[in-house]
């Protein structure tokens, strides 16, 4: 094919439509994937949400290229992971009471150096970690089969529409009306959350995530809140405040412990072959595209040195090299599990950082930030190109779907932030709170200070030792940390789908998974984009008052 021909065929698949679908798109996936990651402490993946929204968007414009509906998802689902990026990091400054040290232009600049960084990297090992690799990447598999398989049409869209709009109407009577509780059946348990979150939303999750994993979750929530908390309590190991510190330490040494299983188990014995220079900017032997690399490499640097707001050079650079390990690590993370912990890889260069360094706080939670943007984007893109290796999409053209969606998402994810601390005050940020923000939680222990260091360092080592028997530590250690009303009610969702797969198994429904997945993410979807318009409402009522 001529250079001529390529040119026209990748940006055919980037259509106007497309991008303007996947614009419009993205801004709503953005802003429910930074409510979603707050109030429930978890981001479900939304790539296969937005694959079967693309397509049936794209055939109401008669148009049915599948690579041009993976580019417009592509362009959809972006900047949710930007937005866990700074959902999973950034709310730790107002847990510790600093918000006035931060203003919304310095997390935009921190959303938009982890967003290059992201970018850049992964455009750098594209061929070594899915040309050249034969990492799985279950999500774009999942995705590019989705694409091939789904034949979307009124019946799907009435579905996806229709749950969503059940579900954002549960939230108007819910939220803004008052009509009904958001906790049900309470029980004054010392020390449990015992109830049932009213929330369609954390059902979705339950019956998305499903099987081994939810039970992972609430047996951590049962062995933290009733095995130390009321257990201990009550056999006068400790009191109830010293046990909730116990549980708090322990829920994050296991979700740090999972991430360090990632990479002693999944990327440190396939370190060596990076190293060796067998990546995708030298695998080709073009001095061409090594130069290439270098200078965007050079400018990402220098836009890390001018957004990274506090920092010395030195420690700019620090973080721009280790982003781009950690990136790498990202890409074998996701590869390998479809687990892509990007408030660890941020907390391990928070660390670092912090190691060398006499880095302010609010800083190192920039520090975090970014990285976990890097990473979390790059989880995203590298499952993209994996889909984009299967159906046949230009490589060029994803990758600029992402940078329009990814850039979109930056800004779409600070207004969200901004407008969400507007309506409900920083104080609403935090364990028991309205938005739990479990991991930006981890990390405001982890800058301030750990509750029960050697229940921390029992959880480190136990979620290693979890991960490595391929078992969910990061689920054990969540259930282990998150408020139990947030646990049994997701185990409630998986329980809905264990019996919805039995009631179509013996109905013989051969799309049955299907259309769980369909009306399960416009659940999530319609409470999240509700809750945030909710907010929204709310921040410019208080300024026409």
């Amino acid at each position: 094919m001529s250079e001529k021909s390529s040119r026209a065929s990748w940006r055919g698949q980037l259509s106007p439509v497309g991008i303007a679908i996947g614009c419009v798109g993205c801004v709503i996936i953005t802003a429910s994937s930074v409510y979603t990651a707050l109030r429930l402490g978890a981001l479900p993946w939304p790539t296969i949400f937005t694959s079967i929204v693309a397509l049936f968007l794209l055939r109401a414009f008669g148009r049915r290229s599948l690579n041009e509906a993976n580019v417009t998802q592509i362009v959809m689902s972006a900047g949710s992971m930007v937005a866990g990026g700074l959902a999973f990091t950034i709310p730790g400054i107002w847990m510790l009471g600093l918000a006035d040290e931060v203003s919304w232009v310095e997390m935009l600049f921190v959303a938009l150096a982890g967003t290059l960084l992201g970018l850049v990297c992964t455009a750098a090992i594209r061929r070594r970690f899915v040309d050249e690799s034969d990492l799985e990447y279950p999500i774009g598999t999942a995705a590019a089969e989705t694409l091939m398989a789904t034949e979307t049409g009124g019946v799907t869209g009435r579905r996806l529409f229709g749950s969503m709009g059940l579900a954002g109407l549960w939230c108007v009577a819910r939220d803004a009306l008052g009509l009904m509780p958001t906790l049900l059946a309470q029980l004054p348990i010392p020390g449990v959350s015992f109830a049932i979150y009213n929330s369609p939303q954390m059902l979705s999750v339950g019956f998305l995530v499903g099987g081994v994993s939810v039970a992972f979750w609430f047996a951590g929530a049962v062995a933290g809140n009733f095995g130390i908390i009321a257990g201990g309590s009550a056999a006068g190991f400790w009191d109830v405040p010293t046990a909730q510190g116990i549980v708090s330490s322990l829920g994050m040494g296991l979700m740090m412990g999972s991430g360090a299983g990632v990479v002693l188990k999944d990327i440190l014995p396939h370190a060596a072959r990076v190293l060796r220079g067998r990546g995708a900017w030298s695998g080709e032997g073009n001095r061409g595209s090594r130069r290439d690399f270098g200078v965007l490499a050079l400018m990402v640097a220098a836009a890390a040195l001018l957004v990274c707001i506090g920092l010395g050079p030195v420690v700019a650079v620090v973080v721009v090299l280790l982003a781009f390990v950690t990136t790498i690590m990202s890409a074998q993370s996701v590869g390998q599990t479809g687990i892509d912990p990007m408030e660890i890889f941020g907390l391990i260069v928070l660390l670092a950082v912090a190691a060398f360094s006499d880095t302010g706080r609010v800083q190192l939670f920039y520090v975090a930030g970014v990285v976990a943007v890097a990473c979390g984007l790059a989880g995203d893109v590298m499952s993209d190109f994996k889909t984009g290796s299967i159906i046949g999409t230009s490589p060029r053209a994803m990758w600029v779907g992402q940078a329009i969606g990814a850039l979109l998402g930056t800004v779409v994810a600070v207004a969200v932030l901004v407008t969400l601390v507007g309506a409900y005050g920083t104080g609403a940020f935090g364990p028991g709170q309205m938005f739990v923000s479990a991991q930006a939680s981890v990390v405001a222990t982890m800058v301030s200070g750990i509750p029960s260091v050697p229940a921390f360092v029992a959880g480190l080592l136990g979620g290693v030792a979890l991960y490595c028997l391929g078992l969910p530590a990061m689920m054990f250690g969540l259930g282990v940390y998150l408020p139990f009303y947030m646990s049994i009610t997701a185990a409630l969702g998986a329980l809905a789908k264990w019996v919805y797969d039995r009631a179509c198994a013996a109905r013989g429904v051969d799309d049955a998974e299907e259309r769980g997945i369909v009306v399960a993410s416009g659940v999530l979807g319609g409470e999240s984009i509700v809750g945030v318009v909710i907010a929204l409402a709310s921040v410019v009522g208080g300024l026409a008052g």
